[in-house]
């Protein structure tokens, strides 16, 4: 078995796919391949953000919490979807699908590794950066996946701004980072 795997993992196709990084312009035309494959399957745009409120009645409803006030959870649509169940959901199967396929990818190109923390700075940064991220997708309706791919896929004027934007809040979050959590 072991003669297998050393066999898989010196092809030279296994290389180019999972070892070496890819260019951009072929990570670029993946991303765009799937981006047609969710639309053809689904029938909405790439997004991750939109199943959490899902989730949540999904987790809180058998609790008792009534969620009846909740307009965007009152539509027939979303009334049957969330009585259908989680795999039911597209978005939720689609959320699982890209959290097991970055771990299979960090896998199979051998990058896996468990670190030590270094600091409960950068613990605490994590956290605040997640739940900022999250809080600030639901205010917006939506997370920048939705935003930047969807849009731009269908030509829009708001992803391009949203591209501009988004890095150049990455060029401050970054220097916020290394000059107050490295």
């Amino acid at each position: 078995m072991k003669d297998f795997f050393n066999k898989i993992s010196s092809n030279e196709l296994y290389q180019r796919l999972f070892k070496n990084p890819w260019s951009y312009l072929a990570g670029a035309v993946f991303l765009a391949f799937l981006n047609t494959l969710t639309l053809a399957f689904t029938g909405s745009g790439w997004g991750v953000t939109g199943a959490f409120s899902n989730w949540l009645v999904w987790i809180l409803r058998p609790l008792g919490v009534d969620f009846s006030s909740w307009s965007q959870l009152n539509t027939e649509a979303a009334i049957k979807l969330l009585d259908a169940g989680f795999f039911k959901d597209a978005l939720s199967i689609r959320n699982l699908g890209i959290v097991f396929g970055a771990l299979l990818a960090v896998l199979l190109a051998s990058q896996f590794k468990i670190k030590k923390i270094k600091s409960w700075k950068q613990v605490f940064a994590a956290i605040l950066g997640g739940i900022l991220m999250g809080y600030g997708a639901r205010l917006a309706a939506g997370c920048n996946i939705g935003a930047l791919f969807t849009a731009t896929a269908s030509m829009s004027l708001s992803g391009w701004v949203f591209a501009g934007a988004l890095f150049i809040g990455g060029f401050i979050g970054s220097k916020l980072l290394t000059k107050y959590f490295m």
